[in-house]
């Protein structure tokens, strides 16, 4: 962090019932992110609409640290997953709450973890605009807010400055891809490391898989990814991860979908392109090389997937990534 910026400053508002897993997903993803020096990159705020505790529903309540006022210091206003009857069952929320939602500055990113879309829409901030929530509830979100674009088939979703996970973890994930977008994948993958999560997930890949357990025990496919992660430059098909996870390729595809939620071929394509990020941050290489190491093949292709996934181009994500970290 360069000498004298401040951390970025994120309140998390929790409104009861609050789902208490979501409301601890942000301090614990973003407080664990530090720059070089170790001098942390974020300031979480915890805070209710009057300052005092909130009840999870769940046997214990939580104490914030503040109250609705601290939303208007925050650049990133947080909303965890809620049981509040308002927004959840009638689309509506409280005078008290629309009072605080308006103390949030113009131009603060707005984010929503799991249910609390519903608070989000409540509030006329996802009109017109994608976002998604946890699944189960995705009937009772369109007869509510019918003006929002819902995608209840992904992680989440980033609308620039307003945010939505699915449920529960999706919250990590989305946590996870706006460090990534602050301050790049190095710094993402070490919070990462230190939560004991995946350092990537898609936002687009499925929330939902109807068989997340593979059904007959023994082999799974994590020992071909872990394979095809060491040699990503290299031409890898099917057949190859097949034969290293000794298995069919029928079976493969099925198991590895019901690990992943993806397809080989979506998954090592993610894989690829989350590589080349890291090359591009970390080296000098020039597109061409990154592209090759990464596995994209040419600097046209990797221009390609990078405006897919992320919007930009390669120098363009350079640019931004190597200047922030000299």
């Amino acid at each position: 962090m360069t000498a004298g910026l401040s951390p970025h400053r994120v309140a998390v508002l929790i409104l009861p019932p609050v789902i208490g897993f979501d409301a601890t997903i942000p301090p614990l993803v973003f407080g664990q992110a530090t720059d070089p020096d170790g001098h942390p990159l974020y300031e979480v705020t915890m805070c209710s609409l009057d300052g005092g505790p909130v009840d999870t529903g769940a046997g214990y309540a939580l104490i914030p640290a503040a109250g609705s006022e601290a939303l208007e210091r925050a650049g990133t206003v947080v909303v965890p997953g809620t049981r509040m009857p308002g927004p959840r069952k009638h689309g509506s929320i409280s005078e008290e709450v629309r009072e605080a939602l308006a103390r949030i500055r113009p131009g603060t990113r707005i984010v929503s973890i799991c249910t609390g879309a519903f608070v989000l829409a409540a509030a006329g901030l996802l009109d017109g605009r994608p976002a998604t929530t946890h699944w189960a509830y995705t009937e009772d979100f369109r007869r509510n807010f019918p003006a929002v674009r819902l995608d209840e088939h992904v992680l989440y979703v980033d609308d620039g400055d307003v945010l939505s996970s699915a449920g529960l973890a999706a919250g990590i994930d989305l946590c996870l891809h706006l460090i990534r977008r602050d301050h790049g994948a190095e710094v993402a993958n070490a919070v990462a490391r230190h939560c004991v999560v995946p350092p990537w997930r898609d936002g687009g890949q499925a929330q939902y898989i109807d068989r997340p357990v593979p059904r007959d025990g023994g082999q799974s496919t994590a020992p071909a990814r872990q394979w095809a992660l060491s040699r990503l430059e290299c031409a890898i098909d099917v057949r190859e991860l097949a034969r290293v996870a000794s298995m069919s390729e029928r079976t493969f595809n099925r198991r590895f979908r019901e690990e992943t939620g993806q397809s080989p071929g979506a998954w090592l394509l993610g894989q690829r392109v989350e590589r080349a990020r890291r090359l591009l941050e970390s080296t000098d290489l020039t597109i061409d090389e990154v592209a090759h190491r990464s596995g994209l093949g040419t600097g046209a292709n990797l221009r390609i997937r990078l405006r897919e996934s992320i919007g930009v181009s390669p120098l363009a994500y350079r640019r931004t990534f190597r200047g922030r970290a000299s």
